[in-house]
């Protein structure tokens, strides 16, 4: 079984290191072939090349498109459901115990563990043995939960985030009563090529949900705090949205992303925030900006009421 493990392993990052090659050569025969298709002059840094590239788009159609390593990760999403394993730090608090309950309730088809004397190698082994899809771990400091770990099986992403401003559903006056259904995902102001990566990685965790579910759940990002609130809605009148909250809240901050599990302290770095920097103050690494154009919203899967989009942005 180890063998076979550490098998799989080496032809997952065999793959990856092939990823960047491959997508050179894509975009160039893309390159390639909207010159010929517009009769233009080909691109000069292609005129060497140009030769074996119209060979390779002799054998390419329309449904050819770039594969990566993304591929492997998630390639039964949306056809299988995810199963969660959800666990804490060593010898947690009543505050951080309370909040893996919550998380249990906002996650489907996930399970809580304690983790007792568990090592990171034994919960991760665990997990793949019983065909657990991604394992979250919460932290805490002095009682408060500051940190979550969602760790994708067999083969990763890590990703590390930090947790601040966290109100559970006991601390939320007059919070609504939790709905069990799959909910409806929004998430707004995810532009660049790592927010997609960050949005495909919490996207994941959810199972496909029903279009009659009235159950909403929001990763909202502004200047990379990434806010999580989750809320239930019923018309009115047959016309009016009403909005109920049922917590928690809190907000996420990306720190880490590593090709790996949490067992393997030697995978690749895919993506680090680096702070100490004179200029990292400044720069946005989930969205492009916070004009307008950051006020488009991405929905993945389904469709909900656009009237629901604007009134929990307006929170």
């Amino acid at each position: 079984m180890l063998r076979r493990e550490v098998r799989l392993r080496k032809e997952y990052l065999y793959r990856k290191s092939l990823e960047d090659q491959r997508k050179t050569i894509y975009e160039k025969k893309q390159k390639l072939k909207l010159a010929l298709d517009e009769g233009k002059v080909i691109p000069t840094e292609l005129r060497r090349d140009e030769s074996q590239l119209r060979k390779l788009l002799a054998y390419d159609d329309d449904k050819n498109v770039l594969e990566d390593h993304m591929d492997d990760e998630y390639r039964w999403a949306g056809v299988e459901d995810p199963k969660l394993m959800i666990t804490t730090s060593h010898n947690p608090s009543s505050r951080l115990k309370q909040f893996a309950k919550e998380l249990k309730l906002i996650l489907p088809n996930s399970q809580r563990l304690n983790r007792g004397n568990y090592v990171l190698s034994q919960l991760v082994t665990a997990c793949k043995a019983n065909d657990v899809t991604d394992l979250v771990i919460a932290h805490e400091h002095r009682g408060n939960p500051d940190g979550l770990i969602i760790c994708h099986l067999p083969f990763g992403p890590t990703a590390y985030f930090s947790l601040s401003n966290t109100i559970m559903r006991h601390d939320i006056p007059d919070v609504g009563k939790m709905s069990e259904a799959f909910p409806h995902l929004i998430f707004h102001n995810f532009q660049t090529k790592l927010g997609t990566r960050v949005q495909n990685i919490l996207r994941y965790l959810f199972p496909v949900p029903k279009e009659d579910s009235k159950r909403v759940i929001t990763f909202a990002n502004k200047n990379d705090f990434i806010s999580f609130r989750h809320h239930t809605y019923k018309k009115v009148d047959g016309r009016n949205i009403e909005l109920t909250e049922v917590g928690p809240r809190f907000e996420l901050k990306l720190h880490e992303i590593r090709l790996g599990t949490l067992d393997q302290a030697e995978a690749d770095k895919e993506w680090k925030l680096k702070t100490y920097m004179r200029t990292s103050h400044k720069r946005k690494y989930l969205s492009e900006n916070d004009g307008e154009k950051a006020r488009k919203i991405t929905m993945k899967r389904v469709t909900v009421l656009p009237a629901v989009h604007e009134q929990v942005l307006n929170l």
